[in-house]
């Protein structure tokens, strides 16, 4: 999509920056994706312009399957809020720790146990990683040197994880190990925005995760709550067809989110 169609397509939320709302994902959108999830970095150009982003307007949000303060060390910007994994945590702008939903406390521990049950020397032995997400465990194949036995392990991690009662969630090479609890980014979005005065809002992702961002965004037009929203869809080699073909906007990987950026700066 060319810039002057971008510039179009995000006039509504330069028009009323006070009721505006800025929404992001973070790996494979504001960070590009890395081989292993601790060297994934946001680029200093991208976080220079987030910070200006900050600046304009009254509600930013980063929305990320990591864990909040992780997050946040991660983009290292305080005056942004943080919705941590898949919006279980809630770490807003000036707070110094996050909040874990309620409902999920009891949860989590089941889904760490399970996690450490399951991250045993044959799975090391296939390259499968375990990532600690507060109320979710994931279990990362990628750069596994047999990328197909890593899986065929993982499989069998998802099958365990549904006999025992437990939900999985499949995203770029990770399984997501989640309590039975309905819990996700565009649930985490809706009641974040609940008690703003939010007239207008813009959502960026790339992956299946980010879909429920979109949907959501899209109910909260048709009740009435917004006037106005804004998916833009970040392209991969890997992320899923639905992202382009729901979008809005599509912009071309973390490059073309810092373009975004730019413009939403810009004027």
């Amino acid at each position: 999509m060319t810039s002057a169609l971008r510039s179009e397509a995000l006039a509504a939320l330069r028009e009323d920056r006070a009721h505006a709302a800025i929404l992001f994902d973070l790996d494979g959108t504001l960070a590009p994706i890395a081989a292993q999830p601790s060297d994934a970095r946001v680029p200093e150009p991208t976080r220079h312009l987030l910070i200006a982003v900050a600046r304009r307007y009254p509600v930013v949000a980063c929305v990320t399957g990591r864990r909040a303060s992780e997050a946040r060390a991660m983009v290292s910007i305080g005056t942004i809020t943080y919705l941590g994994s898949h919006g279980a945590e809630l770490l807003r702008a000036g707070w110094t720790e996050a909040v874990l939903d309620p409902t999920l406390a009891e949860w989590a521990r089941r889904i760490h146990e399970f996690g450490y049950e399951h991250d045993t020397q044959e799975v090391h032995r296939r390259r499968v990683r375990l990532e600690d997400k507060g109320a979710i465990v994931a279990f990362h194949w990628r750069g596994a040197p047999d990328e197909t036995a890593a899986r065929e392990a993982v499989d069998a991690i998802a099958a365990d994880a549904e006999e025992a009662g437990l939900r999985t969630h499949w995203g770029r090479k990770v399984l997501e190990v989640r309590p039975p609890v309905r819990f996700d980014k565009g649930a985490a979005i809706a009641s974040f925005l609940r008690d703003t005065d939010v007239q207008v809002a813009l959502y960026v992702g790339d992956d299946v995760t980010d879909l429920d961002a979109f949907r959501s965004l899209c109910d909260l037009v048709e009740e009435g709550r917004l006037s106005r929203a804004v998916r833009v869809g970040v392209s991969s080699d890997e992320g899923p067809e639905e992202i382009t073909a729901e979008a809005d906007v599509v912009v071309e990987g973390t490059s073309g989110v810092r373009e975004l950026l730019e413009l939403l700066v810009a004027g």
